[in-house]
């Protein structure tokens, strides 16, 4: 499978790999980001979920 043909959550992340390695961003610094965006997303995934309702 050629990345053009991946999943559009495989590309994302494909894609901010790169930036982040291009912009040397500490490994740590990445996973604390990391874990604010996705609980931040979990929230709106959930809010979604109660408006669709």
């Amino acid at each position: 499978m050629t990345l053009e043909q991946a999943p559009d959550h495989v590309k994302l992340a494909v894609d901010l790999i790169q930036l982040l390695e291009e912009n040397k961003v500490p490994a740590k610094t990445v996973l604390a980001a990391l874990a604010i965006v996705s609980k931040d997303y979990q929230n709106k995934l959930k809010s979604e979920a109660q408006d669709s309702q």
